[in-house]
């Protein structure tokens, strides 16, 4: 992947995520707010990043626990679906969380030792990834934003 493909990627998918919420407004508050305890998204997204992530662990090489991959492989799985037992309140959330800090260190190594406007791509991703890490250890307050967002229908 390309830096310029990478930042038009993130710049089409920012953008249709803005206009949906400009557009529809206050039309889609109940599918938004039903969001961070939705067992559909739940299954789609953490799945996701746990496949994701389960990928990644196969792809270790010695300098990085290389010799652990089968026993950290396992130990994840196991993490992975234990929390859709254990856990299941705001898993949606969380999965959202994971698929964010996973996307930001695709894109991080795409924009490494480049300069310029890869500038701007580099600070959005770190502020996603600061609110991946705030979601991800209070996937609540995803909830309490919606709440506040849908609370007035026109907002300053």
């Amino acid at each position: 992947m390309t830096l310029f493909l990478a930042t038009l990627i993130t710049g089409i998918l920012l953008l249709a995520f803005g206009t949906h919420f400009l557009w529809h407004g206050m039309r889609s508050a109940k599918i938004v707010q039903a969001f961070p305890r939705s067992q559909t998204a739940a299954y789609i997204l953490l799945g996701s990043a746990a496949v994701w992530f389960l990928f990644k662990v196969t792809q270790l090489g010695p300098a990085d626990f290389g010799q652990y991959k089968n026993l950290l492989f396992i130990l994840f799985s196991v993490v992975a679906v234990g929390s859709f037992i254990f856990v299941p309140d705001f898993l949606a959330v969380r999965g959202l969380a994971a698929l964010i800090l996973l996307i930001a260190g695709v894109l991080l190594d795409v924009s490494y030792m480049q300069y310029g406007s890869a500038l701007f791509l580099k600070a959005s991703v770190y502020i996603s990834i600061v609110i991946a890490l705030i979601l991800g250890a209070n996937p609540y307050k995803l909830r309490d934003f919606f709440e506040w967002l849908y609370k007035k229908e026109v907002r300053p």
